[in-house]
């Protein structure tokens, strides 16, 4: 182990002993502990404040201004019990990240001295600056009014010393600036859409959930190792590097034990994690070296994107008390696996009724085959829409790669569901859809088979796979807010059920019966997706991606491109009737996506330019005239003998001066790209030249990284792939 490497291992031990303290008792007992959640309502809300406040949660009632006071009064209560000085409104910007200004709970009491005072009015709404947040020019730099307002159904929390109160993030005219505010209008309509056709099955049905499980994966490296890579600091991966000779083709590290320093990482965030009422489930090391994950069991899709954001930044604050940086950049290694979050999704009702599961009877199985028909149909339709809900300029550097699924939307049903669909279009509408040993067989019998979850495979190629009683959209990136990928998802979704619906009563009105006018509208649809949008075979082929646009699928790979499906005509209807975005709202987002495109590449090119200049090729140099100095000592030393001698190190010199010339040859041309592309005024024009430039990366990176292979170990100014893959 190198100086360097052993000293950042002594640093961690060190840095472990600020780690959080494990509570006494079962993680039962202290889950939820920092939660204002219904336990605290009732404790510290009187009754009449307590059923107000559940109603609006709940049904969505109006939250009167005495009411507020009220429920401000016991959150007060119960946080300064735990030590809380501040109160912030915590909301989700279009940065990707968490924004939060805390004010602290001090007034005059005007009697020369201080109170603590918290009231409904600071709970409610708060007046943050919306001018230096993205905007997609709905507000000027110097149009600074923006508001943030409380969302009841997603808990305050306590963080650290401050009370964390969720909110969304609008404009003074209106518009959405963040993610959670499109996201509670989607989960409304998908609810407004599902609702009427549960209730054709099950009267008692009052409303539809949307639920969202994801799985975070996720980097992990040493500290110091991180402070000595630029391009990790400023991008988040790393710009260069040759790959190590060991890496992950032995397999050896997926489900492997899990390192004593992670392992003791993984505990404290867990920890914080059920303080927090985050129900994690699962922990294991990924694929890669170095690569972990952590999923919850699954919630209802508001509440578990907030989750995830405040458990990514739960994960960057603890990670540095064990000497770690985590990165959630979707390909920080070139060479090795990416990290994805994949948000597994399903719909059901406040019965207890999973819409995308089997039901107990022929009725039931009914609902069941038509929520995941008009599904698969949604996610045909809008294909386009949900890769480009996805598609980032990080996220393109995973997405095609052989561990992540292609940049075509497509759908694995598997074997089981691929053969009840077929089944289903040779038989006569009222054939009944059964559970498989539950009832005699009879001729003509549509049958799912009993242990159904483990009836479908999981096909690791396909972004949106069902995998027994959810879909799994595997496509979003691990650096995401879930609320971009999840709000067009519900948003589909409810489109087409509100299509289905419309026709179904149409067939009614014409006498058929309910089963009868169900299967008669579902049938076209699934001779339709059949042939388009289902696709069980290996997604990673050339032959795929050319059968998929013989299909009509959506395969553009251009980032700045793909954002365009956003301000179609089709994406227009889908988002303004339902209400989840305005076209003006749309066309700003598209901007922001385009302007953020730019800059992320754009940073890109500084640093590896910046340090190709100031880092490689000193480095080479300095080794080259190491070289030299040795050619010359040589032919002191040996005289006429010294040429052949001397062969090898010419040769290296020779390659260097080479590898040298093409690196700034290749920077010098990569700059003048920059300088052309920074003049561009218009947004998308801009964002398609830095696409360009991007492109132009990875040759620059391979010259670098043939200059690694050749100059001295101990001269190469950065650690390399085989010190910041491999914990110990």
């Amino acid at each position: 182990m190198s100086k360097l490497r052993f000293d950042v291992v002594q640093d961690a031990f060190k840095k472990k002993a600020a780690a959080v303290e494990t509570p006494e008792g079962k993680m039962s007992d202290y889950f939820g502990e920092l939660v204002f959640n219904r336990d605290k309502m009732r404790k510290y809300l009187d009754a009449k404040t307590f059923n107000a406040l559940v109603n609006c949660i709940d049904n969505g009632a109006h939250l009167d201004a005495a009411t507020a006071d009220g429920v401000a009064a016991g959150m007060k209560t119960w946080a300064l019990e735990h030590g809380v000085t501040h109160i912030t409104h915590w909301f989700q910007p279009l940065t990707d990240g968490t924004a939060e200004k805390h004010d602290s709970f001090m007034e005059y009491d005007g009697k020369g001295g201080m109170i603590e005072t918290f009231d409904g009015k600071a709970l409610v709404q708060q007046e943050p600056d919306a001018s230096s947040f993205p905007s997609g020019g709905i507000r000027a730099t110097f149009e600074a009014r923006g508001y943030t307002a409380w969302d009841p159904t997603s808990p305050v929390f306590i963080q650290d010393d401050t009370l964390c109160i969720p909110t969304v993030f609008i404009s003074y005219t209106g518009e959405a600036l963040d993610y959670k505010t499109p996201l509670k209008k989607a989960l409304k309509a998908v609810n407004d859409a599902a609702l009427p056709i549960c209730r054709m099955f099950d009267p008692k049905v009052n409303k539809v959930m949307s639920y969202l499980g994801w799985e975070q994966e996720y980097f992990l490296v040493d500290e110091d190792l991180y402070a000595a890579r630029p391009d990790l600091m400023l991008t988040g991966r790393t710009l260069m590097g040759h790959a190590s000779s060991k890496n992950q083709q032995l397999d050896d590290h997926y489900f492997g034990a899990i390192p004593s320093r992670v392992a003791a990482f993984m505990r404290d965030i867990e920890i914080a994690g059920y303080k927090l009422g985050i129900p994690l489930k699962t922990r294991h090391n990924e694929v890669a070296p170095n690569q972990f994950e952590l999923a919850p069991i699954y919630g209802e899709t508001n509440l578990s994107n907030d989750q995830n954001q405040q458990m990514m930044n739960v994960m960057n604050s603890i990670a540095r008390k064990h000497g770690f940086v985590v990165l959630f950049h979707e390909k920080p290694f070139d060479g090795i696996n990416g990290s994805g979050k994949h948000n597994n999704w399903s719909l059901g009702t406040d019965t207890g009724t999973l819409l995308l599961a089997p039901g107990k009877d022929a009725m039931g199985n009914l609902q069941f085959v038509t929520f995941f028909v008009n599904v698969l149909a949604a996610v045909q339709k809008h294909n386009d829409l949900l890769k480009a809900s996805i598609a980032t300029a990080t996220n393109a550097h995973r997405l095609g790669a052989n561990e992540a699924p292609p940049a075509i939307v497509s759908a694995f049903l598997g074997r089981t569901m691929t053969a009840v669909l077929k089944k289903l279009l040779e038989v006569p509408s009222d054939t009944p859809i059964e559970i498989a040993g539950k009832k005699g067989k009879s001729l003509g019998l549509v049958e799912i088979p009993e242990i159904f979850v483990d009836n479908t495979d999981r096909n690791r190629t396909s972004p949106f796979a069902f995998t027994g009683n959810r879909f799994e959209f595997r496509a979003v990136g691990s650096s995401a807010n879930c609320a971009g990928a999840m709000t067009t998802l519900n948003a589909a979704v409810a489109e087409q059920l509100i299509a289905f619906k419309k026709d179904v009563d149409k067939a009614m009105k014409a006498g058929k019966p309910m089963n009868i006018a169900f299967m008669d509208t579902l049938k076209p649809i699934i001779k339709s997706i059949i042939d388009v949008v289902c696709f069980d075979g290996n997604g990673y082929t050339d032959e795929w991606k050319k059968e998929a646009n013989k299909r009509g699928l959506d395969v553009e790979t251009n980032v700045p491109k793909m954002f365009k499906s956003f301000t179609t005509k089709k994406a227009i209807d889908l988002f303004t009737k339902l209400g989840v975005y305005s076209e003006k709202e749309l066309e700003a987002r598209n901007e922001v996506k385009w302007e953020t495109y730019t800059k992320k590449v754009q940073i890109e090119g500084r640093v590896i330019g910046r340090m190709a200049i100031n880092h490689i090729i000193p480095a080479a140099l300095a080794y080259q005239t190491k070289l030299l100095k040795n050619i010359d000592l040589m032919k002191d030393v040996f005289g006429e003998q010294y040429s052949a001698m001397a062969g090898v190190s010419m040769g290296i010199v020779t390659r260097i001066s080479e590898l040298v010339t093409d690196l700034r040859q290749q920077v010098d041309s990569m700059v003048e790209a920059r300088k052309k592309a920074n003049v561009i005024e218009d947004e998308y024009e801009k964002a398609l030249a830095y696409h360009e430039i991007a492109e132009s990366l990875f040759p620059l990176r391979k010259t670098i990284d043939k200059l690694e292979e050749i100059v001295d170990n101990d001269m190469w100014p950065l650690p390399k792939y085989r010190e910041l893959l491999f914990i110990n």
